[in-house]
């Protein structure tokens, strides 16, 4: 009697979902910082989405589009897709193949860019690309930095952290981080800038699942060591990190 062949047809095993994780946190926590020492460690890519609000804005400044003329904003987001599609990279972000990560960070565009990223409609755009691109890297990771990232963006992220630090630290970095000597100044105006963003949305204290970081006294090795350690339970296990709001304490 012919026996049979018993070798099963198997499909092609699905390529691994990539880890997410989400950084939130005000002016100045060393919310950029990490987010580009934990990618460099893990070997993620880095999506800093506030830089890719940034540059929408200076496409409408460039080509003068009013935030109030609806139409006018969705033709915007179509260049931005174009755009985003074609010029995402690790280190610099280019439109035409013209790198402008220095042109975003101007005080012209500084100014403009709430006019533009608090649209309901701009914000939901952007949403769904950063969604898209952390679905589509071919990193085994992403780790994304921005506003609302953890409750809004990336809700169900393998590891969420919120930043903070203390008001003089935040003046401190940012002072040296553009070259300052005025703090008070520098104080002042993050003060103003989180009173704005605090009327979208309440990035202060942590959400659900949301481990929180205070930075103040910590080196950016230890904030990286802080984050990079809470990636490989959650990245055994697919799931998110527990429903309720983890404080890691600081060590000087």
């Amino acid at each position: 009697m012919a026996v049979e062949s018993m070798t099963e047809t198997r499909t092609p095993a699905a390529a691994p979902k990539p880890v997410i994780i989400a950084l939130d946190g005000p002016a100045g926590s060393g919310k950029s910082s990490t987010a580009k020492a934990v990618a460099e460690r893990l070997h993620y890519a880095h999506l800093d989405t506030g830089a890719w609000y940034r540059v929408l804005t200076l496409i409408a400044l460039r080509t003068e589009v009013d935030p109030h003329d609806e139409a006018a904003v969705r033709g915007l987001l179509d260049a931005f897709d174009q755009i985003i599609a074609q010029a995402f990279d690790h280190s610099h972000i280019l439109i035409r193949g013209r790198d402008v990560s220095a042109e975003i960070r101007t005080h012209e565009v500084s100014g403009a860019v709430s006019r533009y990223s608090q649209l309901p409609i701009v914000r939901d755009h952007l949403n769904t690309a950063f969604r898209h691109l952390a679905a589509t890297t071919s990193a085994p990771g992403v780790v994304a930095e921005g506003r609302d990232i953890t409750t809004v963006t990336f809700p169900q992220a393998e590891v969420r952290v919120l930043l903070t630090a203390s008001a003089d630290a935040r003046a401190r970095r940012r002072a040296a981080q553009i070259g300052e000597a005025d703090v008070a100044s520098i104080a002042r105006s993050i003060s103003e800038r989180d009173a704005r963003d605090l009327s979208v949305v309440d990035f202060m204290r942590p959400a659900d699942g949301v481990t929180l970081i205070d930075t103040s006294d910590l080196t950016l090795e230890q904030v990286t060591d802080k984050v990079a350690g809470l990636v490989p339970a959650a990245a055994g296990t697919g799931t998110n990190l527990p429903s309720h709001p983890q404080t890691q304490e600081s060590h000087g």
